[in-house]
């Protein structure tokens, strides 16, 4: 196990991984777990709920435009990558912290 997040640089931003937990009791960033980032949902996965969460979240946590975080790959998937814009990788750091942050 690595608690770790891989984190890609882009041209435009970085990529990592994400694990997300749907239908949670509450909307959390729990850490990295095996490379990604684990993020517990509140919304459950229809209709893009979950996925619309999972970009709120990580942009209120980073302080940044939700339209500047976008899921890459795994839209219907609980293992996503998801893409930041204009940010440097050690700028997630926040994000990587093992103390929960929630919405």
């Amino acid at each position: 196990m690595s608690d770790v997040v891989r984190v890609t640089p882009t041209p435009d931003g970085v990529c990592f991984g994400v694990h997300v937990q749907p239908r949670a009791s509450r909307a959390e960033i729990c850490g990295p777990k095996d490379g990604e980032l684990r993020l517990r949902l509140t919304s459950p996965p229809v209709e893009d709920a979950a996925n619309k969460q999972c970009v709120e979240l990580i942009a209120k946590t980073l302080g940044i435009a939700k339209s500047r975080v976008t899921i890459r790959s795994g839209g219907k998937s609980r293992h996503k990558v998801v893409q930041v814009e204009g940010i440097a990788p050690d700028a997630l750091a926040i994000l990587f912290r093992e103390e929960e942050k929630t919405l």
